[in-house]
């Protein structure tokens, strides 16, 4: 038999770990290292243009998300905002590198447990010790995950169509 003090101690600890991990990301892309505007840049580079633009979205997506993932609140949405991110930066920034993070430019393990733990949050809610229980939303099963599903990999899709435009391989030069 299940029991449902440990499901919803686990659920607990994934959507703080998930949330914490999603705020980080957000705060450094903001205020570490080369602050928005080495965010923008780098993101720019990727071929995410407008650079600061989709800077500022992803950054305030991460900090959103995470703090709703942490609480407990839109479940569907929150999930969905991990799995759309991750699967962007999946796309343009770690796809090619391989599977493992250790690999020079960064392999995509990383972000793909990140948006497995999405797909899996869309999937099972976010537990009884959730602001979505509190205030009586049903948060949990298939109509949710559906929900996590198109609005995070449609939107990060969508995104990716409408902006993503890489620079073209630089030629090699004739021999």
């Amino acid at each position: 038999m299940l029991d449902a003090t440990g499901i919803d101690l686990g659920t607990l600890i994934l959507r703080v770990m998930v949330g914490v991990t999603m705020i980080a990301h957000g705060y450094n892309h903001i205020w570490g290292g080369g602050k928005i505007e080495g965010t923008a840049g780098w993101f720019a580079s990727l071929g995410m243009k407008p650079g600061k633009l989709h800077a500022w979205l992803a950054s305030i997506m991460e900090l959103a998300c995470g703090v709703m993932l942490i609480v407990g609140l839109a479940n569907p949405l929150a999930a969905a905002g991990v799995v759309g991110v991750m699967f962007v930066a999946f796309w343009i920034n770690h796809r090619p590198n391989g599977f493992f993070i250790f690999r020079p430019g960064e392999g995509y393990e990383y972000v793909l447990n990140l948006m497995a733990a999405g797909l899996a949050l869309g999937a099972i809610g976010p537990g009884e010790w959730s602001l979505d229980k509190v205030i009586g939303l049903d948060t949990s099963g298939l109509v949710p995950f559906a929900i996590t599903v198109v609005a995070g990999l449609g939107g990060a899709i969508m995104l990716l169509v409408v902006f993503w435009r890489p620079d073209p391989p630089a030629a090699e030069e004739a021999a």
